[in-house]
């Protein structure tokens, strides 16, 4: 189950990537628009904005914009950025890997094993796919296990 701040973090993404080219928005229209608490939006937005998602402006224009293209940020690193790992286990991750604790044999537990699969197939999918792709309704086209990996 992801976090509320992650739900908030891709609808402020979703609503900043399709205001019209040039065209900024304030946290409180986000706020208002998208049912999000104020307070709380913006520190998620200061998030984006440090992980160099979006970008801010100031004065009367002012307020935020995509930095990068929709296209480029995937729902699996905005996920990472406020949920932390994406794997169910501790010995499945990547990046914060470390065995778990009451685990005799990694290579013969079959928990690992079934979670492991169940992992991969949502990594894809979520590596794959992009705040762009969700604004454009595109839909999911399977990646083979092999190139998937090799992307990784």
């Amino acid at each position: 189950m992801i976090s509320n701040k992650a739900k908030y973090a891709f609808r402020a993404l979703l609503a900043v990537a399709a205001a019209p080219a040039g065209e900024s928005l304030t946290s409180a229209e986000i706020a208002r628009r998208h049912s999000i608490p104020h307070k709380f939006l913006e520190q998620i937005l200061l998030d984006l904005k440090k992980a160099g998602i979006l970008e801010s402006r100031r004065g009367k224009s002012g307020g935020y914009i995509m930095l990068r293209p929709a296209d480029t940020v995937s729902f699996a690193e905005v996920l990472r950025l406020f949920d932390g790992p994406l794997a169910p286990l501790p010995c499945l991750s990547r990046q914060s890997y470390r065995p778990c604790e009451d685990c005799i044999s990694e290579a013969q537990c079959e928990i690992r094993r079934e979670f492991a699969r169940a992992h991969e197939a949502s990594r894809r999918i979520l590596e794959a796919r992009t705040i762009a792709d969700a604004l454009n309704g595109r839909p999911f086209e399977a990646i083979p296990a092999e190139r998937s990996r090799a992307a990784s």
